[in-house]
């Protein structure tokens, strides 16, 4: 270990002095401003047909830029290649086309040095699109060697703490999170394009709610009071709803303070829509949209394959309620009507552990659920009719007041958007408010307190809203083909 640090040492010596080398003969090692007129992937589409011949004949010019990957040859003449944002393109040097004091640019530059070229546009002997240099700028020196495995980075924990080196390494990585911007900026335009408004809510809260999870707090100096970063952005975009905008969407980060694994990252990004008029069967047709548009327009396809499954995205997604899923894959009938006691001796036949905040038939209902449901459900499904008692925003079913119309989207086992027609009477938000801090009180970490300033505007009049919350990241996952946020996540959270 000491041995590759030396020699490492060693390598960061010699391009010091390189640096110096070229202050000294009056080039700025770290450059300015330079005006490109192609990228690599540019001149591949329009000439990668053309033969040598024919490119000779038409006398083409171009003026690229980039990080030098690769680097040959000796004498007078070199190969290297370059890389930009859209991929890589060689170029070829040749000492009587560029003058002595240009090729000495290039014999001294590093990989992972950038520079600039301008030349003829040519192809090799063996065919290869290529720049042929009339003129070299020195564009930034890296005072570091690129990983020794460049074409790869396979560390991953290097990968995740120096995203940079992984971007740089892998094409592979690097077109993943392309693909992230252009699945959000594709959220957008379909939210857009629909009349929903996009606007921004605080990420300091007073009193952190929309969500049943456990939150960071932190210490507002000047105003002396405690403060919880947001867990959910849904409480202040529905004082929206009640503000007259009607159509409403917030894409942003939200921080729990929880766990840790292959789909959970302390901060994560989520997109929450509301509407004025809607109800979950409304918001259940906007999140189909949603994830077929980004299908279409992203990936250009309805079935992905996702952890060794295809999955489709195209047409109806099944829909089932909660109380129908479980009796199929376990028999018991939630149904019926049901003491307490009764509930907690068929969980207990049914090796589910009942917590201590665990005061109504509905938590032992969502127990039987997660236990026994999720992970059957491979293909889009929307599971509705969650219990009130886990649904302290969603309004209750007329037909039946033991459950909500809230509706949950579980695609290969995994919860990828949580809607509901929320709850807009605030005699029953308070009750509801005031039932979860006692849960909080009983040891239910990720209860949450009475916001009542939220009670306050919903007595102003909140019309029927439909709500929608989808988690961009594992949207990003499954349509990238990735088992880990951290691969989906530029810069993970790590110890």
């Amino acid at each position: 270990m000491a041995e590759i640090i030396e020699e490492l040492n060693d390598q960061m010596k010699v391009r010091r002095e390189k640096m110096e080398a070229l202050r000294e003969s009056g080039i700025d090692p770290f450059g300015h401003r330079f005006v490109r007129t192609h990228n690599s992937a540019e001149l591949h589409a329009k000439y990668d047909e053309n033969t040598k011949e024919e490119l000779q004949e038409k006398d083409l010019h171009a003026t690229i830029a980039g990080r030098l990957m690769t680097k040959r040859g000796k004498g007078k003449v070199g190969f290297a290649h370059l890389q930009d944002r859209e991929g890589q393109i060689q170029i070829y040097v040749r000492k009587d086309e560029v003058g002595e004091e240009n090729y000495q640019i290039f014999k001294q530059a590093d990989l992972g040095d950038f520079l600039g070229v301008e030349g003829q546009i040519m192809k090799t002997d063996m065919g290869e699109l290529s720049i042929k240099a009339s003129k070299l700028t020195f564009l930034s020196k890296a005072l570091r060697p690129l990983p020794e495995k460049f074409h790869g980075l396979t560390d991953t924990e290097t990968r995740y703490r120096k995203r940079y080196l992984d971007l740089i390494s892998n094409k592979e990585s690097f077109n993943r999170f392309v693909t992230r911007s252009k699945i959000i900026s594709e959220i957008r335009r379909y939210m857009d394009g629909r009349g929903y408004l996009e606007v921004e809510t605080p990420v300091l809260n007073n009193e952190a709610g929309g969500a049943a999870a456990r939150p960071f707090y932190t210490h507002h100096n000047s105003l002396n009071i405690d403060m919880a970063l947001r867990i959910a952005t849904e409480l202040h975009l529905k004082r929206l709803i009640v503000g007259g905008m009607e159509k409403v969407y917030e894409l942003g980060r939200v921080f729990r303070n929880e766990g840790m694994d292959m789909t959970h990252n302390p901060e994560f990004t989520t997109m929450e829509s509301y509407e004025a008029y809607a109800d979950f069967d409304d918001i259940m047709d906007l999140t189909e949209g949603i994830f077929q548009h980004v299908a279409h327009t992203v990936l250009g396809k309805d079935i992905i394959e996702y952890d060794g499954k295809e999955i489709n995205v195209g047409g109806k997604f099944a829909r089932v309620h909660m109380v129908d899923a479980i009796k199929e894959q376990t028999g018991v009938d939630f149904w019926k009507d049901m003491s307490f006691e009764e509930a907690v001796a068929l969980a207990k036949e049914h090796d589910i552990y009942v917590e201590k905040h665990f005061t109504s038939v509905g938590h032992i209902i969502n127990e039987f659920f997660e236990k026994y449901v999720e992970d059957t459900l491979v293909q889009p499904t929307f599971v509705f009719g969650h219990p009130k008692e886990i649904s302290p925003l969603a309004k209750m079913n007329e037909e039946d007041p033991r459950f909500t119309d809230r509706f949950e989207l579980f695609i290969n086992g995994k919860e990828y958007a949580n809607a509901f027609s929320e709850l807009n009477d605030p005699i029953d938000q308070l009750e509801r408010f005031e039932a979860q801090a006692k849960a909080k009180e009983l040891g239910d970490d990720e209860a949450t307190g009475v916001d009542y300033d939220y009670v306050e505007a919903l007595e102003h009049g909140m019309p029927p809203t439909g709500g929608l919350g989808i988690g961009i990241d594992r949207l990003v996952m499954l349509f990238t083909g990735t088992t880990s946020i951290r691969d989906v996540l530029l810069f993970p959270t790590m110890k």
